[in-house]
């Protein structure tokens, strides 16, 4: 009987406080407290949903209170949204909160800036969280920066199908279709008017040029990219800037995420796809972060297919230079943070770098890949020829081998020369003892070479690869000039004769105690 009563009492219980719809409760007399008095929501562009921020509202006082209501200032109008303790709305009455408790307030925004009464390319816009009213009125602001861009994507067929690109065809005979479009003529040169949002794959056609003007930005939604295709260009030409922050000149290609916790996030897009017969793609002042591949690169035309100078491509999940059967040539180009290699020259090619830096301090998962990769293979048997070249350049990184070199069993061709280098290639079982590859006493392939010298790099973790005056192994390294020369580093300084190997000339850090 007692087991029968006990539950009869539970289920009385539960019963009574399923139905209870509010606890008793004293008004707000304005004392409530908040984690933030200004929440700002980051940049967004128009029409396109922010991510979601937090307020957190605080009853400090011994007394469950009851606000008679929270809204927006500029109410239902308003391009806010909230979420207050798990309901949605603009506008919500009697919020109630349990003595020495608090409740969430979660906001959101979309807006479109053609709504403004400004012909600005770049609208402040702001509201207010008002709680309770008159005398007890309390406020917190809301901010965000609304951004026009032009906005480009493929067309929407009509039952939930886009605009596709045919790749080809797999081993069934199935044809291979991705989301993307062709640019019209019209569509072929990004300026630095506005920033450029690109769904789905932009592909350059056939005889076409995508010319990238200095100070373009252009932003990529999740797996989209740009796909140049056979006989088609890209050049994306950028300028020195004067101002390192504000990089007014340089072209940069990122995710479509502009929060500041998604500035170093790899993997936010996919890739610029250098197709095969894709031919004279150019680069220079550009950075390319946060995408699965920097660049992929298929193929060439016989002739240079693609030149990089004074390049920066950061956070790549995957590779951040991955070529295949290339045509490169490279100069004060630095590249780190990749999840595999920091540079793959892969199924052979031809490929020159001078003053480079290739580093990878990956530590987003467990990486096997070093960060340079060579390989010629094509199958188990067959592979194609590779000459690759590296003048004045540092290979290093968090792992102990940071080159790997790995040629076909078949009679191609496996060239390479690291001359005037700092490499990272720790061996300290003898594993590699007997390779003829990593003989790095032999003349034929490594050339004046300093093996494991620290090159006491600025700071790895914000992709700052200065090296530090009287300190760094890659000091006084280089031969002047290469060929074809590189008078000024990365940072736009003469370089001295002896140079320093990798993309900048050594520098005096600057005191962190000052």
């Amino acid at each position: 009987m007692k087991y029968v009563y006990g539950l009869a009492l539970l289920g009385c219980l539960i019963f009574w406080s399923s139905c209870r719809n509010d606890f008793e409760s004293v008004p707000s007399t304005g004392n409530l407290e908040f984690s933030k008095d200004t929440v700002y929501l980051d940049t967004v562009f128009t029409n396109i949903g922010s991510s979601t921020y937090n307020l957190k509202v605080y009853n400090r006082s011994d007394e469950d209170i009851n606000i008679p209501s929270v809204r927006l200032g500029t109410g239902e109008s308003s391009y806010y949204r909230l979420n207050v303790d798990g309901v949605p709305g603009k506008i919500f009455e009697n919020v109630q909160i349990m003595a020495k408790d608090s409740i969430f307030i979660f906001i959101e925004t979309t807006a479109d800036i053609n709504d403004f009464p400004a012909d600005e390319s770049r609208f402040l816009y702001t509201d207010q969280i008002l709680f309770d009213s008159g005398a007890n009125q309390q406020e917190v602001e809301l901010v965000t920066l609304v951004q026009d861009a032009v906005f480009l994507f493929p067309e929407d067929l009509g039952n939930g199908m886009f605009e596709t690109l045919n790749l080809g065809q797999d081993g069934d005979g199935n044809d291979i279709l991705i989301e993307g479009f062709f640019l019209d003529d019209t569509e072929l040169t990004f300026t630095n008017e506005k920033p450029y949002v690109i769904y789905g794959f932009a592909a350059v056609g056939p005889g076409k040029t995508l010319n990238v003007q200095p100070g373009a930005r252009v932003h990529f939604h999740a797996d989209s990219g740009i796909l140049v295709a056979n006989t088609g260009s890209i050049k994306a030409n950028g300028l020195p800037s004067s101002d390192p922050e504000l990089l007014e000149n340089e072209i940069i290609f990122e995710g479509d995420r502009l929060e500041p916790d998604f500035s170093d996030i790899p993997g936010q897009w996919f890739t610029i796809w250098l197709t095969a017969g894709s031919t004279n793609n150019e680069f220079s002042y550009t950075t390319i972060k946060n995408s699965v591949v920097g660049i992929l690169m298929d193929s060439n035309d016989g002739d240079e297919t693609l030149t990089l100078k004074n390049v920066q491509i950061y956070n790549s999940a995957n590779v951040g230079l991955l070529a295949r059967t290339g045509n490169v040539y490279g100069e004060n180009m630095v590249i780190n943070n990749a999840g595999q290699s920091a540079l793959a020259c892969s199924i052979g090619g031809t490929y020159t770098f001078n003053h480079c830096t290739f580093a990878n301090y990956w530590t987003g998962s467990f990486r096997s890949f070093p960060a340079v990769t060579l390989d010629n293979i094509i199958d188990e048997t067959t592979g194609m020829d590779l000459t690759a070249t590296f003048n004045n350049c540092i290979v290093y990184g968090n792992e102990q081998r940071e080159l790997g070199l790995v040629p076909s069993s078949s009679s191609a061709q496996f060239n390479f020369n690291f001359t005037n280098s700092l490499i990272r290639f720790e061996d300290p079982n003898g594993d590699f003892s007997d390779d003829p590859n990593y003989q790095f006493e032999n003349d034929l392939l490594y050339t004046n070479i300093a093996l494991n010298l620290d090159p006491a790099f600025q700071n790895t973790e914000m992709n700052n690869f200065n090296i530090e005056k009287d300190v760094s192994g890659a000091e006084n390294l280089g031969i002047t000039p290469t060929s074809p020369p590189v008078p000024v580093d990365l940072n736009g300084t003469v370089r001295a004769n002896p140079s320093d190997a990798g993309a900048y000339e050594s520098i005096v850090f600057p005191d962190e105690g000052n």
